[in-house]
């Protein structure tokens, strides 16, 4: 078989695995806009100073938030009101850049756990969500169940999935999430040794299953305001989830809630449009 098909093939064989699980970071997959040419986005590695150039010129609302600095994921500490969004499964065209103008919109910013196979597809746009201001984490090369397979064959999955986004031009891969969230201990340790965090979901939008925009809204700020604040599941794959999300953001703001941004703490000073909060 030759490399320029089974590339294809590899990337249907996943978005199909992906359909028949639905539990979280599962796929219900409906129609989806065709994806967004990458044509003369970010060529090459991303450009860090040209990335805090691009914030520098971001707007803040009401929504923004503080910066998070972690290194462990007992950092990770959320005051009443104070909310993480993340994105998993992408990226993945047309509804990436959906979502990224809605951030963008609101001057607030997220972490996308990409899946290999999916950064390698769409380099560019991988590229784009960095130099976009959002973080970006691993979600592995394929999307298994982690906690189905042998230690050694998940460490390799894992390892395949940060070479797939090095690759794409993303040197640095901080954050994780375990696809299904099926984790075990042993990999969480693995992990903690690495000074990579995992990054687990306090309210899960179910934006994958096939209901409407409106009700993924309504049903998170539901199970929002029940908590008071935490982290929330979305996945950039579905056209439902870059369609409510413009509603949704305005829901937090109207409600008084902040958008943190999470930065590894190993990483440079923050830029100043996102340093500290309203």
């Amino acid at each position: 078989m030759s490399s320029a098909f089974a590339r294809p093939l590899r990337l249907f064989v996943l978005l199909a695995v992906l359909a028949a699980f639905p539990t979280a970071c599962a796929r219900n997959p409906g129609p989806e806009p065709a994806a967004v040419t990458e044509a003369g986005f970010a060529p090459g590695r991303v450009d860090r100073e040209q990335n805090q150039r691009t914030l520098d010129t971001l707007r803040r609302t009401p929504l923004t938030g503080r910066v998070m600095r972690v290194g462990t994921i007992e950092d990770i500490r959320l005051a009443p009101g104070e909310v993480i969004l993340t994105f998993d499964d992408g990226p993945a065209g047309g509804n990436t850049r959906r979502i990224l103008d809605a951030l963008d919109d609101k001057g607030v910013k997220a972490t996308f756990l990409m899946v290999g196979e999916m950064a390698r597809s769409r380099p560019g746009l991988a590229r784009e969500v960095v130099a976009r201001g959002h973080t970006v984490g691993s979600h592995t090369h394929g999307h298994p169940n982690l906690a189905a397979m042998s230690h050694g064959r998940a460490i390799d999955e894992i390892a395949r999935g940060e070479r797939a986004l090095r690759e794409a031009g993303i040197d640095d891969v901080p954050f994780f999430r375990f696809p299904y969230l099926a984790d075990t201990a042993a990999l969480r340790r693995h992990l903690a040794e690495r000074g990579i965090v995992v990054l687990d979901v306090d309210i899960d939008s179910k934006d994958y299953f096939r209901i409407s925009p409106a009700r993924v809204a309504s049903q998170t700020m539901a199970r929002l305001r029940g908590r008071g604040s935490g982290i929330i599941l979305f996945h950039d794959l579905h056209a439902r989830t870059a369609t409510m999300l413009p509603s949704f953001l305005n829901m937090l703001e109207r409600e008084g809630y902040r958008v943190v941004a999470l930065r590894p703490a190993r990483e440079g000073p923050p830029t100043a449009i996102l340093a500290g909060s309203r």
